[in-house]
This record gives structure tokens, C-alpha cells and sequence, in this order.
């Protein structure tokens, strides 16, 4: 590719594919599709008959086939010309309850099997020759978009009109560099779909594990273990397995505590770190220690931590005794059977309000392996799990951030 941001002439994207350097041409949609609003039909209308494409089917991240349908509708013949949708016809999402969705599109990409388009759907049907992948992501470009929403009217549900859609000037290149942007990105999708099966998929393995790995309720051995353990599981009370720490200090590195994050650095946050005026009656955390957030405990806000460091006063430190795996307790302690009891023993008027204090903690009864090596090996299982996750979750968010790029950068 080659990056092209000092030619003089405006007409021309920042990035390019090579070989390329002609200006592109200034075009209205309203030149490249006829557009129409969709089927109305009554209520009995709907569940049976054709594919019929709706706002589901426009919102999703992949291209619209004819098997990724998901409605279906009668339509009289006489009249189902009209709404026949054919490859490479655009659909434009009709109403939004939001400014930023108004006007979101998508391409119908199958040969030879025509589908019908819904009432909330706005259907751009193809008229001129363009690349239909590369349609579909110029016209998810950030240019073109505010275009759109700038011009979308309405209070409670945004509407784009069909004289609107007309009306938003693109800029195309020739088809041979078409064709090359829209392989691009839909190599991008792929790429980006790929890892997000792997995550999902991750956390469908992770979640499984960890339900057969501790046992069910009534139960004291779990369905799956690892090699060498039998023993049952034991009954013990919190207060036998932790102690609650007061330790004070303001020298130590912020921590806080969320439910879908565990314990980490309030400098990795992108929130304002303002503690007030003193840390004096913060609480030290050491590395294993368990810290909970009183008020947000039946909500699973829970960890042990992995760092030092000190967290506000309202956060409760458990430190465990010596016979006590923290990693394991990392997970026991977001079981759903536990969570009800955090909430059954918090004190307050209202769930705002609600404080799970130390002392109701410590009262609580959990099924335990009786051996540290077991709970260590299930808690290194599951932070194995997580580190896998989080690396795919990463490789995904560079694709996405790549992706982003791209289109402010290939198209004008």
C-alpha cells in the first residue's frame, strides 16, 4: 500500500493500494441505488413464506445471505416483485432509538436466491456496477455515517428517510481498487470473527470446567478432578480459612475491585483516580489476600489479589490462613449459591445500601478440597484459562483498532 496524505488533490484517500494514484469520483447514492421502503404486511403475514430480511439481519457484523436469514413472510405474488432483494443490493436500517445506529447498513451478498426485505428496512437496490463488499464498509465509514446521522430526524426513534439516503455523496474509486479494498476488509472480518469464536469459546470451556470442578449443591466430590485426588470435599466456615486484615497504609499503589475485572491497578483504569483528600485509613493488600467490596459482594465483586498495594475503606481484606490456596477461593467465591447468601446477609435498607460485614462473611459455609495441592491446581487451571482469554481478547481488539484505521484512512 502506499500512503498517499501529501497529494495535493483532495479526491484521494490517505492510504492506497499500489499502482493506483487516479482521484476518485464523487457519486450520490442516489446515482448507484433505487431505494424502497419494505413489506408491510398484517400479523399473520410473518413466520412462514420467503426469507425475509429485517433490522436483525442488518445489524449483524457478517454480509446478509440467503441461510443467515432469519425472518420469514407471505407476500402475494402480484406483489412480490417490488420487494425482491438480489446480490449486491444495499439495506439500510429504517429507525434507531439512537442517533449513532440511524441509518446502518448492510449488503446482500447471495447469487441466485432473492429474499424480501421487511417494513423497517429501507432497501437500496443496485443500478450502477460497484464492488458490493466494498460498499458495505464505505458506507460504514466514519464520513459517510455522519452524513447520515447528521441528517436523521425524529425524538424517541431516529428515522432516515429514502430522499435522505439519496442525497449522501460517496467518493468511489475505479472497480479494480473496489474489488481490492473489499477483500481487505472482509479478510479483516474473517480474521476478527475467527478470534471472537476462539474467545467465546474459551469461555464456554472455562465456565463448563468450573461448574463440574467444584461440587453440586448436596454433594461433597466433584463430577471432574484431577489425577491422585479422591477425598471428599469438606465443610468449612470462612471464618476458619480467613482473617480479617486491618493493616493501614497510604504509601502503597491504589488498587481497586470490580466484578468483571477481579482486583488490578486503578492506574490501569481509564477512570479518574481520586481517593480525596487522605489515604490515611486505606487497607494494605498483600498478594493472596481476598478483597471484596462490601456493598457490591452479592454482585460477585470479589478477588484475590496478584498485586500490593491499598484499597479504599469500604473494601473488606481477608487474608487467608496457611492452609488456604487464595487462587481457589478466587473462583469458590463467585459460585451463584454464594452469591445469594452475600446477599441474604448483607445488612441495609435497599441493595444500594446492602454491606456485607466481615463477621457475616466469616459465618459462611463452603465445600473445600481437603488438600492445598488440589485447590491450587484448580485455581492455576483457571488462571491458565483466563491468561489464554485475555490474550485472544487482545489479539481481537488489535484487529478491530487495525480495521478502524483502515477505513479512516482508505476511504475519503
Amino acid at each position: 500500500m502506499a500512503d498517499q496524505r501529501k497529494c495535493k488533490n483532495g479526491s484521494v484517500p490517505a492510504l492506497r493500494f499500489e499502482g493506483f494514484s487516479d482521484p476518485w469520483e464523487q457519486r450520490r447514492l442516489g446515482e448507484l441505488l433505487l431505494f424502497q421502503n419494505g413489506f408491510n404486511g398484517g400479523r399473520d403475514s410473518f413466520g412462514r413464506g420467503m426469507p425475509l430480511i429485517s433490522v436483525m439481519d442488518v445489524l449483524a457484523e457478517v454480509f446478509i445471505t440467503y441461510d443467515s436469514i432469519r425472518g420469514k413472510a407471505s407476500v402475494d405474488p402480484v406483489e412480490r416483485d417490488r420487494y425482491l432483494v438480489e446480490y449486491g443490493d444495499v439495506l439500510f436500517q429504517r429507525s434507531s432509538e439512537n442517533q449513532e445506529d440511524a441509518g446502518t447498513s448492510n449488503v446482500y451478498l447471495d447469487q441466485g436466491r432473492p429474499a424480501i426485505f421487511g417494513g423497517f428496512v429501507i432497501r437500496g437496490k443496485r443500478i450502477a456496477d460497484y464492488d458490493p463488499l466494498a460498499m458495505r464498509y464505505l458506507l460504514s465509514s466514519q464520513l459517510v455515517r455522519r452524513q447520515i446521522t447528521s441528517r436523521a430526524q425524529g425524538a424517541q426513534h431516529i428515522n432516515v428517510s429514502q430522499d435522505t439516503l439519496q442525497d449522501v455523496a460517496i467518493q468511489l474509486p475505479g472497480k479494480g481498487e473496489q474489488s481490492l479494498i473489499g477483500a481487505l476488509f472482509a479478510k479483516l472480518d474473517s480474521l476478527i470473527t475467527l478470534h471472537q469464536r476462539k474467545v467465546d469459546k474459551l469461555k464456554t470451556v472455562k465456565q463448563s470446567l468450573l461448574e463440574k470442578m467444584f461440587p453440586r449443591e448436596g454433594e461433597n466430590v466433584p463430577e471432574i478432578r484431577f489425577e491422585g485426588f479422591t477425598d471428599p470435599w469438606e465443610q468449612r466456615r470462612l471464618g476458619e480459612l480467613f482473617v480479617e486484615s486491618e493493616d493501614r497504609s497510604s504509601d502503597l499503589e491504589i488498587l481497586s475491585v470490580s466484578v468483571a475485572n477481579g482486583i488490578y491497578p486503578a492506574s490501569d483504569s481509564d477512570r479518574e483516580i481520586n481517593p480525596g483528600a487522605s489515604l490515611v485509613n486505606y487497607k494494605v493488600v498483600c498478594k493472596g489476600d481476598v478483597v471484596y467490596n462490601s456493598m457490591r459482594m452479592w454482585q460477585g465483586a470479589v478477588d484475590s489479589s496478584l498485586h500490593d498495594g491499598i484499597v479504599s475503606p469500604a473494601y473488606v481484606v481477608a487474608r487467608p490462613v496457611s492452609m488456604t490456596a487464595s487462587r481457589f477461593f478466587a473462583r469458590l467465591l463467585k459460585r451463584p449459591n454464594l452469591l445469594c447468601q452475600y446477599q441474604r446477609r448483607s445488612q441495609g435498607n435497599s441493595k444500594d445500601t446492602q454491606v456485607l460485614k466481615f463477621e457475616e462473611f466469616a459465618e459462611i459455609e463452603v465445600s473445600v478440597p481437603l488438600f492445598r495441592k488440589e485447590q491450587e491446581a484448580i485455581g492455576s487451571l483457571a488462571d491458565a484459562l483466563d491468561s489464554l482469554i485475555t490474550l485472544h481478547q487482545r489479539e481481537l481488539e488489535i484487529l478491530k483498532n487495525l480495521k478502524q484505521a483502515c477505513l479512516e484512512k482508505m476511504f475519503v
